[in-house]
């Protein structure tokens, strides 16, 4: 692949995982700032909830920082984004599971889970062969 190119596919990354970066970014942020209710649950829910939700919720806030990072030289942080893709896909493993045990959730969280186990994937994946077409 000419140079050129190469430079169009990396600038294309770039774009697609910092549009796949608004997900966590702002729901990890609204859900930091305002907890649960944001989503439809009730204003007042258990302080223990709250608090785990928010906690979650901040970690999710984290992984979605670590992906914008990842951004400015996305061909040479390959193992960063792959770490930060596992985290991702292990969420997505476990929100599958509660899916397969307690019944679908809401459609935000559908698509969530669609992003955990479709386009995260793709995404390092695709960070793969630019990465290695990159070259050290």
């Amino acid at each position: 692949m000419a140079k050129a190119d190469n430079g169009i596919e990396i600038r294309a990354l770039q774009v697609a995982v910092a549009i796949a970066c608004l997900v966590p970014l702002t729901a990890g942020g609204l859900s930091v700032l305002r907890g649960p209710g944001w989503i439809g649950h009730p204003p007042v829910v258990p302080v223990d909830l709250d608090s785990h939700f928010r906690y979650i919720s901040g970690i999710f806030l984290g992984v979605g920082l670590a992906f914008v990072s990842c951004i400015p030289d996305i061909a040479r942080k390959g193992a960063r984004f792959r770490l930060l893709g596992a985290l991702v896909v292990c969420g997505g493993l476990a929100r599958l599971l509660s899916l397969l045990s307690v019944g679908p959730p809401g459609e935000g969280h559908l698509l969530g889970l669609a992003m955990e186990l479709g386009v995260v994937p793709l995404l390092m994946l695709w960070q793969r062969r630019v990465e290695r077409r990159a070259g050290p």
